[in-house]
């Protein structure tokens, strides 16, 4: 499962061909970041990532895949992929590769020379149980009916709520990371001021690592701060649940900026749909502000992953919601 690299694999043009594992998750990912980096401080204006045997990509995998991309624009090396089947093609999207990159002319022959040349057969990312089961997405339809008819009955004094308090829209959206890293657009009711987003930097972080909180953020609207303490500005959220987009239970979706910053085991946070809730809200989020328990609760919850347990969570969080100990997410 080793990443292949030695001198010998840059040819005299600069060109370095860098054979991926069968499986590219967890130490292989690590692995084949640390070969790139190798291969970026040789002699070489140009990577080739043979994907001719690669049969296996996670969020890992893929996570590998971005850091990828900046390595070699940050030492000034192009990057381009090869004998990529259309069942992986997905993946790389994913990663941020947005269109199949054909090697330069000339390059055919280095890839034959290094055997490169083969057809790949991989499989699609393998996904977790919960991705395709149905009876946990039947529960996410239920829920999100349900969600979306109390948001019905709430709309009108919401919405005249956040309009008199603090003129502007009345729904917050925000493109987020979902499944393995796809994006998708969360809806919110608003909950701060209309320029939050360019007065973030003012905000003092309070979380280490790859997440932004605030207690006290003073964006923060009178009525915002009440929505927020009921979780009542994620009600808009249903309709993200009924598109399939998120969950009733999964991940916190992360921002772009948040992803950016993740290491490659972090993105294993994101072999599950985003939840509406999760095991970090229902274990103090107010008070978790380290994100690498962020992520150990969200791996946590992937292993121990069953409808019942989705269930479970369901009910906590509605017990948390009606405790003083709410919180925003």
């Amino acid at each position: 499962m080793s990443v292949c690299f030695s001198a010998h694999s840059i040819h005299p043009s600069g060109t370095c061909i860098l054979s991926l594992p069968v499986v590219l998750r967890c130490q292989a990912a690590r692995s084949f970041l640390a070969q790139l980096r190798e291969v970026c401080r040789a002699s070489v204006s140009r990577v080739v990532l043979d994907f001719s045997q690669t049969r296996f990509i996670n969020s890992e995998g893929i996570g590998a895949l971005t850091q990828a991309q900046n390595i070699c624009q940050t030492a000034g090396v192009d990057i381009a992929y090869w004998s990529v089947s259309a069942e992986l093609q997905p993946a790389l999207v994913l990663a941020g590769f947005r269109s199949p990159i054909a090697p330069e002319e000339g390059t055919d022959a280095i890839l034959a020379d290094s055997g490169a040349l083969a057809v790949s057969r991989a499989a699609a990312v393998r996904p977790h149980p919960s991705i395709h089961c149905r009876w946990k997405r039947l529960v996410d339809i239920c829920g999100a009916l349900v969600g979306l008819a109390i948001l019905g009955l709430l709309l009108v004094p919401v919405a005249l709520a956040i309009q008199i308090d603090s003129p502007g829209p009345i729904f917050f959206s925000q493109i987020r990371r979902g499944y393995l890293g796809r994006p998708f657009r969360l809806w919110k009711f608003r909950s701060m001021v209309t320029n939050a987003s360019q007065l973030q930097h003012l905000v003092n972080n309070q979380a280490q690592g790859a997440f932004f909180k605030c207690d006290r953020d003073p964006r923060v609207t009178r009525v915002g701060g009440f929505l927020r303490k009921t979780s009542l500005d994620e009600l808009p959220q249903f309709w993200n649940i009924l598109k399939g987009e998120m969950s009733l239970v999964g991940t916190r979706p992360p921002t772009f900026q948040e992803v950016e910053c993740y290491q490659t085991h972090e993105w294993r946070r994101l072999d599950v749909k985003p939840g509406l809730t999760g095991v970090w809200q229902v274990s103090g989020r107010s008070n978790i502000k380290d994100f690498s328990k962020v992520v150990a609760l969200d791996k946590t919850y992937q292993r121990r992953w069953s409808l019942g347990y989705d269930l479970q969570i369901i009910l906590k969080t509605i017990f948390v919601i009606f405790s003083k100990r709410s919180g925003a997410m």
